[in-house]
């Protein structure tokens, strides 16, 4: 049951943490469109603004409905790992719900309802608010994950009979170092997902315009051709920064979760110095890492753990001895933890799954880069692309920075196996706050009624999946639509009489509003 269980988690959050990059990225983008069409009045900035923004609104509107069956699920399936981690989760959640994710939500209806009905800075305001919400609600969301990977300001209480998490430091959890390096990398990577969109329907629509030979000097070029450069410096560099903030984050892996690393370069035996892995063969699917072999550069993988080229780094097999000295060879015979009651503990993530996750998150990101570099190259002092691999072959790379992001995820999650809180190395091991994923199951579920609820879950997700991608296809597809065409009454005309006077009754505000329901 416990698998079972970890596939319907699995499952769900990955699905929600597709849109959530989308979130974060596009809705900065957006915001910065519609401030620069505040400042220079320039159509298409306000065309790209509304296209973009309706985008970003299906995205948000899905993304909300997948993330509220997140919060159940800590109730179904995992009561034990709420139990004992609810005096940690419970004030960093309640905070992103009722500040972060408020915030977000109230002035995005602020936004989408105040078109023409409230002045154009003032309506500028609530865009950014809501970004700023989106930032904050991502940044306590990481903040509690984060503490599952380096718990910080708890102590372990037993005074119940019953191991849990004492909360004694919120200030220590939320400035967690582990929680500042997965912010900065997740913000950065969100821009790389919108900057790939970007880049991929907008060279579509050049190509398009092209081929139908439409003119060059109307505002509708102007917009995609923005859009195609915006997002590609946008994605150019948010994948410097991810590749520095990646860094960042792979050092405090080494010291944290040390054999997550060597998991991630299947380096079964310590080196010094220590080889990046290019490639891994053999036997990497079974977890015996002595039937691994690859081919490697030397010194690299001591540099990304040490920042220097000659330090050694622990092999698995050491590690997992290290570990089983220290928290036991084999679980506890104890009913809590199931069908693992007794058995031996493997302290190695799956090799397979942590090797080729952390290849896939890089080579993703490689490509979105790639192709953003050829955008911007293509569409160089006013040229339009009509390759055809090269346009289709940007547009189907919008996916390869979601699948980098969900690959990152995944990564990280299974890296820190068995452990659901993983044990913080700088704390004495008396003192150590931890949980193994075997504990954290629901102690009264069935079986079947875990797959039950996995089974309707994927259905529900599949449907919603379909739904999504139907919308932005559609919209995608319809380009500028008629509302585009000129400044919303009341907010457009430039003047300040325009901008201060009430909105008419034949004023049609919510444009947005109606073209996004239809």
């Amino acid at each position: 049951m416990l698998e079972i269980a970890r596939w319907q988690f699995g499952i769900t959050t990955v699905y929600h943490f597709l849109m959530v990059p989308l979130t974060i990225g596009l809705g900065l983008l957006v915001a910065v469109m519609h401030t620069m069409w505040v400042r220079t009045g320039r159509a298409e900035w306000l065309r790209m603004t509304r296209f973009w923004g309706r985008i970003f609104l299906i995205n948000f509107v899905l993304g909300v409905a997948t993330g509220l069956v997140q919060e159940f699920q800590f109730g179904l399936a995992w009561s034990e790992y709420s139990r004992f981690v609810g005096d940690v989760f419970g004030s960093v959640l309640a905070l992103e719900a009722l500040l972060a994710f408020f915030l977000e939500s109230t002035f995005l209806g602020l936004w989408i309802f105040g078109w023409g009905r409230i002045p154009k800075k003032l309506h500028l305001a609530t865009i950014w608010a809501a970004v700023v919400g989106s930032a904050i609600s991502a940044y306590f969301i990481i903040a509690a994950n984060s503490w599952m990977q380096h718990p910080v300001g708890v102590v372990l209480d037993t005074s119940s009979g019953e191991p849990r998490a004492r909360q004694v430091d919120f200030v220590a959890v939320l400035t967690n170092n582990t929680a500042l390096a997965a912010f900065s990398h997740a913000m950065v990577a969100s821009l790389m997902v919108a900057g790939g969109l970007l880049v991929g329907i907008g060279l579509w629509h050049l190509r398009k315009r092209k081929l139908a030979d439409k003119s060059t000097e109307d505002v509708d070029h102007a917009v995609w051709r923005r859009s195609v450069r915006v997002g590609g410096y946008v994605s150019l560099a948010a994948f410097v920064l991810v590749a520095l903030t990646g860094d960042w984050q792979g050092k405090l892996m080494y010291q944290q979760q040390p054999l997550k690393m060597s998991s991630a370069e299947a380096l079964c035996e310590t080196e010094a110095p220590a080889s990046f892995s290019i490639f891994a063969f053999n036997k990497l699917g079974s977890n015996e890492c002595d039937d691994v072999h690859s081919f490697t550069i030397p010194y690299i993988l001591s540099f990304l753990a040490h920042s220097d080229f000659s330090s050694p780094v622990p092999g698995v097999n050491q590690l997992q001895e290290e570990y089983a000295q220290a928290y036991g060879a084999t679980y506890p015979d104890d009913p809590s933890y199931g069908d693992k009651a007794g058995q031996p503990i493997d302290y190695t993530p799956v090799l397979a799954v942590t090797y080729w996750g952390f290849r896939l998150m890089i080579g993703m990101g490689a490509l979105s880069a790639g192709v953003a570099a050829y955008a911007l190259w293509s569409t160089r002092k006013g040229r339009v692309p009509t390759s055809r691999i090269g346009v289709y072959g940007s547009l189907l790379a919008v996916g390869a920075p979601f699948v980098g992001n969900a690959a990152g995820w995944v990564f990280t999650e299974m890296g820190r196996q068995p452990f659901v809180v993983y044990p913080n190395p700088d704390v004495p091991r008396a003192d150590q706050v931890y949980f193994f994923t075997a504990q954290a199951v629901s102690p009264g579920i069935t079986a079947t009624e875990v797959w039950t609820s996995l089974i309707s879950l994927a259905v529900l997700y599949g449907v919603l999946a379909v739904i999504e991608v139907g919308l932005i296809v559609r919209f995608a597809r319809r380009g500028i639509t008629e509302g585009d065409t000129t400044p919303t009454p009341g907010i457009g005309g430039g003047t300040k009489d325009d901008d201060d006077r009430p909105p008419r009754a034949d004023d049609d505000a919510s444009d947005d509003v109606l073209q996004f329901a239809y």
